[in-house]
């Protein structure tokens, strides 16, 4: 994946205020691939996701284990918020999922419920 851009460089539409803290899980390769927990920004409509320079559309209901692809790649992803209890994955756990450093401060305080 793309690096990151820091937020006082990212173009305006990406407002700090339209971005949540998501779980990111790349479904092409099979059912658990390379997987993050970052921060996801939607555009003005909310109908389109965009993460670390790549964007997505909903499948709208039509994917296998997935709800996005990547208007590019044509790759399917499955894009959610993260569970406090860190069990992400589709079949449970949180092994090798990757933590944004912009956002690791804030998932801390996340799934600590504080």
């Amino acid at each position: 994946m793309k690096q990151d851009m820091p937020h006082d460089q990212l173009p305006s539409e990406f407002r700090l205020s339209r971005s949540r803290i998501m779980y990111i899980e790349d479904k092409s390769a099979g059912l658990e691939g390379e997987a993050r927990i970052g921060r996801v920004y939607f555009s003005k409509s909310g109908k389109t996701l965009y993460y670390r320079g790549r964007r997505f559309q909903s499948l709208k209901g039509t994917g296998f284990k997935a709800n996005y692809r990547d208007v590019e790649s044509d790759a399917e992803f499955w894009i959610s918020g993260p569970r406090k209890d860190q069990s992400d994955r589709l079949y449970g756990g949180f092994r090798n999922v990757i933590i944004d450093e912009d956002v690791k401060a804030d998932y801390q305080v996340y799934i600590s419920g504080k």
